[in-house]
C-alpha cells in the first residue's frame, strides 16, 4: 500500500514539473517571439535580438520593459567601453595624435554614459501612458538618446584617417561602434513605443 502511495505522488510531482516546464518553456517561445518582432523596427534587427534575448523572463511581452531593458542594455556597454577607453588613455608610448583621439573619445563616452543614464532614469519616472508625464518623460529620453548617439559617433570620427590605423583605431571602432548599434536600437524601439500612445 506504502508503496502504490509513493509511486502515486511520484507520478504527481512529476506530472507538475513537466507541466511547469512546458509552461515555462512556452513563456520563453513567447518573449523571444515579442523581442524579435520588435527588433524588426530596428536598424541591427539581429544585433537587437541577441542583446536582449537573454532578458526574455524580464521583459516577457512587455513594450515598456523591452524599451528599459534596451536603453539598460546601451547604458552598460557605454560604460564598460568608457572604461575601456580610459585604460586605453594610459598605455605608454601613444601618438600625441592617438592620445588626442582617446582623449576626445573618453570625453564623447562620458557623456554619453550620462546621457544614457538620464533617460533610464527618464523612463523610470514616465508614468501612465497617455498622460502628459509620460509623454513629457518620452520625449527627454528621446532627445537624451539621440544625443547619445551622436557622442558615441563623434568619438569614433575622432580616428579617421590613415594616420591613426591601427590596433587602437580597430579596437576602439569595434567597440563603440557595437555601443553605438545598441543605442540606435534602443532608440528605435522608444520610438515605436512612443509612436503608440500619441
Amino acid at each position: 500500500m506504502a508503496r502504490v502511495l509513493v509511486q502515486a505522488v511520484a507520478v504527481v510531482v512529476l506530472s507538475i514539473l513537466y507541466i511547469s516546464g512546458r509552461a515555462e518553456s512556452t513563456a520563453a517561445t513567447v518573449a523571444t517571439s515579442f523581442i524579435k518582432t520588435s527588433c524588426k523596427a530596428t536598424t541591427y534587427p539581429d544585433l537587437c535580438v541577441t542583446s536582449l534575448a537573454a532578458y526574455g523572463p524580464t521583459i516577457k511581452k512587455s513594450p515598456q520593459q523591452l524599451v528599459q531593458t534596451a536603453l539598460s542594455v546601451s547604458l552598460d556597454r557605454a560604460q564598460s567601453t568608457k572604461g575601456f577607453v580610459d585604460k586605453l588613455c594610459k598605455f605608454k608610448g601613444l601618438k600625441r595624435r592617438e592620445y588626442g583621439a582617446l582623449k576626445d573619445c573618453l570625453d564623447e563616452m562620458s557623456d554619453s554614459v550620462d546621457r544614457l543614464s538620464k533617460s533610464v532614469r527618464e523612463l523610470k519616472n514616465m508614468g501612465r501612458a497617455r498622460s502628459q508625464d509620460f509623454q513629457w518623460h518620452i520625449s527627454n529620453a528621446q532627445t537624451w538618446i539621440s544625443a547619445a548617439l551622436t557622442d558615441e559617433n563623434t568619438c569614433t570620427d575622432g580616428f579617421a584617417g590613415r594616420a591613426l590605423n591601427g590596433k587602437i583605431k580597430a579596437s576602439i571602432r569595434a567597440r563603440v561602434t557595437n555601443v553605438a548599434q545598441v543605442t540606435s536600437n534602443a532608440l528605435a524601439l522608444i520610438n515605436q513605443f512612443a509612436s503608440k500612445y500619441n
